[in-house]
């Protein structure tokens, strides 16, 4: 008798932090919505991203295995790749903000002649 394995890794979700693993399922949650919206099925958005039907069902389940590139042509495919370039964009960044204010000085000192 003889045993079939299944040689698939594990997703390490444990190494997510949970809002970081929610943030995730919620933006595959957001691509499937917005591939159906779209009108395209699983096996045309698959075939376009050079992927199986598991590994978009995986992506669309926000599994953190799932390659960055894959994500990233998802969007590009979805018309969504502008928002991704805006992710971390300086500007846009509160925390950073917050930081810079508060290394001004309190007052700036004219240099003695």
């Amino acid at each position: 008798m003889s045993v079939i394995l299944d040689t698939k890794p594990m997703p390490k979700t444990g190494s997510l932090p949970l809002p970081a693993a929610r943030a995730l399922r919620q933006l595959g949650r957001d691509l499937a919505l917005a591939r159906r919206k779209r009108g395209i099925a699983t096996s045309d958005m698959a075939a376009r991203l050079f992927v199986s039907r598991d590994t978009l069902w995986r992506l669309e389940r926000g599994d953190p295995a799932v390659a960055t590139g894959t994500l990233v042509t998802a969007a590009f495919i979805l018309g969504l790749h502008d928002r991704l370039a805006n992710l971390a964009t300086p500007a846009t960044d509160a925390l950073a903000l917050q930081l810079d204010e508060r290394r001004l000085p309190q007052r700036i000192r004219r240099p003695r002649p």
